[in-house]
Formats: C-alpha cells, structure tokens, sequence
C-alpha cells in the first residue's frame, strides 16, 4: 500500500501543468510503468520455488495464528 501511495505521488509530481501537444514524444509517466521500472531494477527477484516456499511458510503460520486466535477466544467466551 505504502509503495502504492509513493507512485501515485511520484506520477502526480511528474505530471506538468500545460503540455504543448507539438511535443508530446512521450506519453506522461502512469502508476503500472513507475512498478514496472522497479521491478525490472529490482535487484534481486525470487525464483518460482523461493516464493512459492515463503507463500507456503506464511500461510501455514496465518493458519497457526488463526487457530490460536479462535481458541483464545472461545476460551474467553466459555468462562
């Protein structure tokens, strides 16, 4: 979300305030280019497996925190 918001202002503060179109070489900077930049200047981009892994660690310990929430709170409304 946090690098969301820094695209859009980045765009915003690229757009310019009167565009001559005699001089419209390129089309002004969008959000989906800005990500694109940064994924392609990324220095390091995980393989499938790699992602695929941390997918499955971060689901399972979701799982965990989840079960563990709903047994809290049973046990808060039981008593």
């Amino acid at each position: 979300m946090f690098a969301l918001a820094i695209l859009v202002v980045t765009v915003a503060c690229q757009q310019p305030d009167h565009v001559d179109p005699r001089h419209d070489i390129l089309i002004a900077l969008t959000i989906g280019e800005l990500r694109r930049l940064a994924a392609s200047i990324a220095p390091v981009t995980p393989a499938p497996a790699t992602a695929i892994r941390w997918s499955l660690w971060r689901r399972r310990h979701q799982a965990t925190a989840r079960r563990s929430h709903y047994k809290r709170r049973d046990a808060i409304t039981s008593t």
